[in-house]
C-alpha cells in the first residue's frame, strides 16, 4: 500500500509542477490535467506540496518496512 501512495505522490507532483512550469513559461499548464479541467495556478502549487508530503511519507514508510525485516 505504501508503494501506491508513493506513486502517487510523485505523479501528482510531478502534475502540479508541470502546471506551474507551463503557466510561468508558456501560455497554458502543461500535463494531463488541463485536459480535463481549468485548474488555477495556486492549486497547482497546492498539488506540488501534496504530492511531496505523499511522495515523503510513502517512500519513508518503504524504508522503514524494510528495516524493520
Amino acid at each position: 500500500m505504501k508503494e501506491i501512495i508513493a506513486i502517487v505522490g510523485w505523479v501528482v507532483g510531478i502534475q502540479g509542477a508541470l502546471g506551474v512550469a507551463g503557466r510561468a513559461f508558456g501560455d497554458e499548464p502543461w500535463g494531463m490535467l488541463k485536459k480535463w479541467w481549468d485548474v488555477p495556478t495556486p492549486l497547482y502549487a497546492a498539488l506540488i506540496v501534496v504530492g511531496v508530503v505523499l511522495a515523503v511519507y510513502g517512500e519513508t514508510a518503504k524504508k522503514r518496512q524494510k528495516a524493520r525485516a
